[in-house]
């Protein structure tokens, strides 16, 4: 029964790890997209910030996660984007199934296993 444990646990543990990574990498996209958005070209920054819009970054991330492949690598994926203008932040909540490799009896057979990644766009002066 240890080393079912211990096996389950890894197997989760290794998840939430590729999970947080490609987190990470999505929110980065999305803020990123302000950076290099067609607004700043456009208008410029009058007031020193870059706008991130929710549409836009849900849109930034979901291709950073297609071209990722992560939809294949953790099927079942649900993706959460959360842009805030106010504090030019973009956090992305990850969350997939995981068939545990070991059961304990008595136990799940599964689980849900889930990462978030924030990042905030900022101006450099």
């Amino acid at each position: 029964m240890g080393v079912a444990v211990v096996t389950d646990a890894s197997a989760a543990y290794l998840q939430r790890q590729g999970l947080d990574n490609l987190a990470d990498g999505a929110a980065l996209a999305g803020a990123d997209l302000g950076a290099s958005s067609d607004d700043v070209y456009a208008g410029g920054l009058d007031d020193g910030r870059l706008a991130v819009t929710e549409r836009e970054a849900q849109a930034a991330v979901l291709d950073y996660l297609r071209r990722a492949q992560a939809f294949e690598r953790y099927p079942g994926l649900a993706v959460s984007v959360d842009a805030e203008v106010a504090t030019q932040s973009v956090r992305v909540r990850l969350t997939a199934p995981l068939r545990l490799p070991l059961k304990v009896p008595g136990g799940q057979e599964s689980a849900r296993i889930g990462a978030t990644g924030a990042a905030v766009v900022a101006v450099d002066e």
